[in-house]
């Protein structure tokens, strides 16, 4: 069980999604967009943004997103994971398995890489969102609950205050 990441003694913990950049997303993965040189603009142009040489096989998965509040993360230890929004809004709450207390919020507005290890988890702002998500064919899921709740303060939904309540 985690601890609260605002220390143990206080009830709601205040994380605020970032906007994600290249700076405050490299310890987690990479953004999914193009970086290379542009040709001319009539050409077709494709890039590798990650590979993997130590998996054979991937899957493509479709996620409609609904949970407004989330007790617990999740993690895949041996493999990377995509995370692409398609429709609606969403917040990814992310840490590391090195640091698994410094939980942060991102607004998924782009396409991501998470790399592997990385504990994760997902909720929707407003009624529903969706996110295309690629990832190895077999994928081994680790849990892990937090003791306390991940959500939105309704009020401030829109602008993206987060809250984390312990034990409610």
């Amino acid at each position: 069980m985690m601890k609260n990441p605002q220390g143990s003694g206080k009830l709601f913990a205040d994380l605020k999604p970032k906007k994600i950049n290249k700076n405050n997303f490299k310890k987690y993965g990479w953004i999914i967009e193009w970086d290379g040189q542009e040709k001319a603009k009539s050409v077709n142009q494709f890039r590798i943004v990650i590979r993997d040489r130590k998996v054979i096989g991937w899957r493509i998965a479709y996620l409609i997103v609904r949970e407004k509040i989330i007790d617990k993360l999740e993690q895949h230890p041996f493999s990377m994971e995509s995370f692409e929004p398609v429709k609606g809004e969403a917040v990814l709450f992310i840490c590391s398995g090195k640091t698994p207390e410094k939980i942060e919020a991102f607004k998924l507005d782009q396409p991501v890489i998470l790399k592997r290890g990385i504990w994760h988890g997902i909720i929707c702002i407003g009624k529903e969102a969706h996110v295309k998500i690629t990832e190895n064919n077999r994928v081994k899921l680790v849990f892990r609950k937090l003791g306390f709740k991940l959500s939105l303060q309704p009020e401030r939904a829109r602008g993206f205050s987060l809250i984390g309540s312990a034990n409610y």
